[in-house]
Order: structure tokens, then sequence, then C-alpha cells
């Protein structure tokens, strides 16, 4: 018997198909197809659109079902400076000394980074650095809300940002904060990390 997948599961396939164009921005979401593809009811796979509609990455539409929300300047110029704040709260609550233990980690995540090359396999290693990143901040609500705001602003570095010349300048980034974490200077990794969310939104602005 095959099993039909949970809730998040419904939410993180819908949301990665938004990542990588196959819901493109803007579509109507065939609500018959999709729920065909993924092997669920219609009943599940609604409440997972809502919950991402909740979330700004699809746009319920009256009449016409739920569409992907379109791209938008405006967004990202609100959605970077926010993210760089939530990350840099998130670090700032995290014990310095925990923070330390994980920088060689951190390291280690950003050669595999630089190795990777460009594509779909560096935006998920990407992600797992600045969970790794974040990993011990104590509180689970400033996260949660950083887990459900970051995929609207990976729409925009899925699309603009992906070149390798952004890549090694970011991955080199991320290896000064390792590095400022080691070091247990907290303010400046704090520093570097705002200056890297900020760096990519002008770089996108450019594009």
């Amino acid at each position: 018997m095959t099993k039909r997948p949970l809730r998040g599961d419904l939410l993180a396939e819908i949301t990665a198909r938004v990542l990588d164009g196959r819901l493109a921005d803007g579509a109507r979401i065939n609500e018959v197809h999709l729920a065909r593809e993924l092997g669920v009811s219609r009943t599940p796979l609604r409440e997972a659109l809502i919950g991402l509609a909740d979330r700004g990455l699809l746009v319920a539409a009256p009449g016409r079902g739920f569409l992907v929300a379109p791209l938008d300047p405006a967004e990202a110029r609100r959605l970077y400076p926010l993210i760089a704040e939530l990350e840099a709260l998130a670090l700032r609550w995290s014990p310095p000394l925990e923070l330390a233990t994980v920088a060689d980690a951190l390291d280690r995540l950003a050669e595999e980074m630089a190795e990777a090359g460009t594509g779909p396999e560096l935006s998920e290693m990407d992600n797992r650095w600045h969970a790794l990143l974040l990993s011990r901040c104590g509180n689970p609500h400033l996260l949660r809300l950083i887990e459900q705001t970051k995929p609207l602003l990976k729409r925009y570095e899925s699309r603009y940002l992906s070149g390798p010349s952004r890549a090694a300048e970011s991955i080199g980034e991320h290896r000064r904060i390792a590095e400022a974490l080691r070091a247990g200077d907290l303010p400046t990794a704090s520093a570097l990390l705002v200056r890297n969310w900020v760096k990519a939104l002008a770089l996108l602005e450019r594009s």
C-alpha cells in the first residue's frame, strides 16, 4: 500500500515545485492534476495550498483557486532585510560557546558548497549551512518564522543569483562568519550575516 504524503510533506513538495519553476510564477494551480501527481485527495491538498497562501507563496484568487505569487521587486526589498535581521537575532540569542562548536562544521559545509558549483544542490547546501548556523538558537517561535518566510526569498535567489561569481563571493562570506564564531566574536558574525543578505539584495536589484 502506497503511503500518502503527510501535510508537512505536501507543503515541502509544493514549495519545491514553486522554487524550481515547475509551478511557474503567476500560474494557476490545477488542483485536480496536482492532487493526482502527488497521490492525495483534494482535501489535504487544499489545506496545504491554504497554508502556503497564508505564508505568501501562493495567492488565493476568488473564482480561480490558487495562483503562484508573482515575483515583485518591492517584495524582495522587504524580504531581504527582514531575513537578515531575523537570522542575526537568532544568532544573538544563541550561546556564543555553543556557536563556536559548530564553526568547523560550517567550514566543512562551505567547502562542499565550493565544490558543488551552482544549481539546486548548492541551494540545498546553503539551506543546510544556515540551518546549522541557527541551530543553537533556543527560540522555536523565531526559528519557525524564519523557516516559513525564507521560501519567499529563495524564489528570487534561484531566479537571479545563481551565477558562479556570486556563489564564490557568498561562500567566502560564510567562511568569515564561521571564523568570527570560532573567535567568539558574535557582534562581528551578526554584522557579517546581515551584510551577506543585504549584498544579495543589492546584486538582485542590478540583475
